[in-house]
């Protein structure tokens, strides 16, 4: 056995270098085991055809959390921004597009649409990033127990009271009245223009296996809010060098305060001795010996497959089990032999993001099918030309669309073999349709569907947020009961990834908290 680490961090996505950061910074020995050949998971930049380079799962920054920026000094490690509070233009038909220059905010085209609209807008903005902003409070916190806690959850159920209280009487019952609600309802009560409503529905959905009128879909959107980037609340940026530089920057910082990483280092198991973690053993077969093991990894490969059921009691497995971690949505690249123009977009526009959304009808048209292992006619768009931004993504004078599709279900009855290509033409059809010369730029294009995402980066059911951000698996029930404070019922074993509070997208908070609760029960060095 080689070793004699503190901590064995398996997976070099960003929460795992986030929290072997913290824990290197904290005086413990660590050592990070990435499968992979580069570190980064979901949030890496790579190249899909000559050339061509494209953040692969992740490609916008919106959610990274502030205290984990300032931990690791990221700047100082080399992160910096291509494109700040990008505007977003919802594509309508013929040219009549939608423009939201920041989040919920909607320009003087709206009034195409709607007369009465953008007074309603700023009233639901104002009290949406208040809700927001409430949830913001608790994404780097560690999520109290309800029964058998000690002080310090006590403490944590009280400030979350606390500051439930400080929205005033009004917001705090609105909050109550609204938070597990579906965004479908809150939008068609507050506003009347169908492609606001689409636009505003679509980010509620982006990722998530909710269609708009599911319960917990306005929940998915205050997730989506409560992120900032550049310390500006609900911004979208996108890194210099692909979201690849995010998880550059984290790995540099974990580097410097004295973490190793290893990558093309896949584990085959984690190792029990005294009915305690002790280490991995690699599919090399090298033993690495360890006091604690903390894993990025989602739960179900985390604890079915590394750890085994065997070492767990069969209530726990049968939770671990039914946890609802099944994608909805994919990823596709365009590599282009020059830019498309959209009609009625200007240039500083596309390097925005341009969605097609054209109503709440349509997006839950489009989620319908998916529940029944069918793909839809006409998904939800999210597109990005990251290279007007940041040409070094692509060679001179070609460029990159990236695009999220949304829905795009893990299961397919036909199969995603016999259904990928027609599925692909439909989509880059539906983008053509508002930049009609596309196609005769396309030099190579790449898709991921949930399957795909689920066997590049190693996430059961290809979800985002390794598991669905549901009213039963968040807080102290994420992912299940008995694993809500990033502790497994395996002593010395540690949950770090998306799968745990609060969640998934480019955050670190995970990571943050797990840290955090190591040191708090194992102590520093």
């Amino acid at each position: 056995m080689t070793g004699g680490y503190d901590s064995l961090v398996i997976g070099a996505g960003h929460n795992g270098l986030v929290a072997a950061a913290l824990l290197a910074q904290a005086g413990r020995k660590v050592l990070v085991v990435e499968a992979s050949e580069r570190v980064g998971g979901c949030a890496a930049t790579e190249e899909f055809a000559p050339g061509f380079h494209v953040s692969s799962a992740a490609h916008l920054l919106h959610l990274l959390h502030p205290e984990v920026e300032r931990r690791l000094e990221l700047a100082r490690h080399g992160l910096t921004l291509a494109a700040r509070d990008m505007s977003t233009v919802a594509l309508g038909s013929e040219a009549r597009h939608l423009v939201m220059p920041h989040a919920l905010r909607a320009d003087d085209s709206l009034e195409k649409f709607s007369t009465r609209d953008s007074a309603r807008l700023t009233d639901l903005r104002d009290r949406l990033m208040r809700f927001a902003g409430f949830v913001h409070a608790f994404q780097a916190t560690v999520p109290p127990r309800l029964a058998g806690g000690g002080l310090a959850d006590r403490a944590t159920t009280a400030r979350m009271a606390w500051q439930l209280r400080r929205l005033g009487r009004d917001d705090m019952r609105e909050f109550l009245r609204i938070g597990l609600s579906n965004v479908a309802d809150v939008l068609n009560d507050e506003l009347e223009c169908d492609i606001l409503k689409g636009a505003i529905g679509l980010d509620a959905v982006l990722g998530t296996g909710f269609g708009p009128r599911s319960p917990n879909s306005l929940f998915s959107l205050l997730y989506r809010l409560a992120g900032q980037s550049g310390g500006v609340p609900g911004a979208l940026s996108q890194p210099r060098g692909g979201m690849g530089a995010v998880t550059g920057a984290m790995a540099a910082a974990a580097r410097a305060a004295g973490v190793d990483i290893r990558t093309e280092a896949p584990v085959a198991h984690i190792l029990v001795e005294n009915d305690r973690a002790a280490g991995v053993e690699l599919a090399s077969g090298e033993v690495i010996g360890a006091r604690s093991v903390v894993s990025g990894v989602d739960p179900k490969t985390t604890l079915l497959d590394l750890l085994g059921a065997a070492h767990l009691d069969t209530g726990f497995v049968r939770r671990i089990r039914a946890i609802r971690a099944e994608g909805m949505t994919a990823k596709l690249h365009l590599a282009l032999d020059g830019l498309p123009e959209f009609a009625g977009v200007t240039r500083a526009q596309l390097a925005g993001r341009l969605v097609i959304a054209p109503s709440l009808d349509a997006l839950e048209t489009a989620f319908n099918p998916c529940k029944y292992g069918q793909t839809p006619e006409r998904p939800g768009i999210e597109i990005t030309i990251p290279t007007l931004s940041d040409p070094g993504l692509a060679p001179n004078g070609k460029h990159v669309l990236s695009a999220v599709v949304q829905y795009a279900p893990y299961r397919l009855k036909a199969g995603w073999e016999a259904s990928r290509e027609a599925f692909v033409d439909r989509v880059v059809a539906m983008i053509s349709e508002h930049a009609p010369e596309l196609k005769k730029l396309i030099l190579a294009r790449e898709f991921l569907a949930p399957p795909d995402i689920e066997a590049r980066f190693g996430v059961a059911g290809g979800h985002w947020h390794h598991a669905e951000l549901a009213p039963d698996q968040l807080l102290m029930m994420r992912p299940v009961p008995g694993a809500g404070q990033y502790a497994t019922p395996m002593p010395g074993l540690w949950l770090c990834g998306a799968g745990t509070h609060p969640g998934g997208g480019v955050m670190g908070a995970a990571g943050l908290n797990a840290a955090r609760r190591v040191l708090a029960v194992e102590g520093r060095r």
